[in-house]
C-alpha cells in the first residue's frame, strides 16, 4: 500500500459541523478575549479574522500579541459539556479500523480535547498518536513548519505516504503542496483545494477503492 500515515484533523473532521459543537467553542473563545483580555464584543471578530489571517490562528495572534497563556486559554475554551453535542459513532469506528495504515489525530487544539473528542465519539484507541498544537508549537497549521513538526513526530514517513484529512481548505491545499495526498472533509468537491472531497468521514474506505494504491 502506497499510503503508511493518516493524519485526521479532528473539529469539524471527525464530527459533521452540524453538530454545533464548534460554534460552541468559538463562543467560548469570544468569552476568553472579553472576560481575560478585555476586548469589546464588536471588535473581537474583526482581531479574530485579522489574527487567523496573519497567525493561522485566533491563538496564535493572542500569544504572539498578548501573551496569553496557551494551557489556561486552552483549557477555557473547551471546557464544554460534549454530550449535547457528539454520539458514539460506531460506522465511524469501523470504517477507520479498517484502514491498516497508521492513524494520527493532527489539531491545532491540544489532545485533552482531542482525548475527550474522541472518547465521546466511541474512538477510543483507534489512532496510533495525537499530534497537536503543543508538538507543532511555535506553528500551526497550515504553516509549512508544522506539517514538517507533525511528520517528525509520526516517525518521518515520506509525505507521498501520507494522507491528510481536513475540513479546511487551505490546510489541505498546504498539506497538497509538500507532497501529501489531502481529502477535503465535509465538501462533495474538492475544487482547487485538495485531491478528493469527502461528504461523511465513515465513507473513506469506500472512496479508498478507488485510489491506486
Amino acid at each position: 500500500m502506497r499510503f503508511t500515515t493518516f493524519f485526521f484533523d479532528l473539529d469539524e473532521t471527525l464530527y459533521p459541523s452540524s453538530s454545533g459543537l464548534w460554534m460552541e467553542i468559538r463562543a467560548r473563545i469570544n468569552a476568553y478575549m472579553h472576560e481575560r483580555l478585555g476586548f469589546s464584543w464588536e471588535e473581537i471578530e474583526v482581531v479574530r479574522e485579522k489574527y487567523f489571517r496573519e497567525y493561522g490562528t485566533t491563538l496564535r495572534g493572542l500569544q504572539a500579541n498578548h501573551q496569553v497563556d496557551m494551557d489556561e486559554y486552552l483549557d477555557f475554551v473547551h471546557n464544554i459539556p460534549l454530550e449535547p453535542h457528539l454520539h458514539p459513532d460506531p460506522e465511524l469506528r469501523t470504517a477507520l479500523e479498517s484502514i491498516s495504515a497508521r492513524k494520527f489525530i493532527f489539531t491545532n487544539a491540544d489532545c485533552a480535547h482531542a482525548g475527550r473528542v474522541t472518547k465521546a465519539l466511541g474512538l477510543d484507541g483507534v489512532f496510533d498518536g495525537c499530534i497537536d498544537v503543543h508538538v507543532i508549537a511555535p506553528h500551526c497549521k497550515p504553516m509549512p513548519e508544522s506539517f514538517t513538526l507533525a511528520l517528525t513526530a509520526a516517525g518521518n514517513p515520506a509525505p507521498r505516504n501520507c494522507v491528510l484529512l481536513d475540513d479546511q481548505g487551505r490546510i489541505t491545499r498546504a498539506a497538497r503542496a509538500l507532497g501529501m495526498y489531502t481529502v477535503l472533509v465535509g465538501k462533495d468537491d474538492p475544487g482547487f483545494e485538495a485531491d478528493e472531497a469527502l461528504l461523511r468521514l465513515a465513507e473513506l474506505p469506500s472512496l479508498m477503492r478507488y485510489w491506486r494504491l
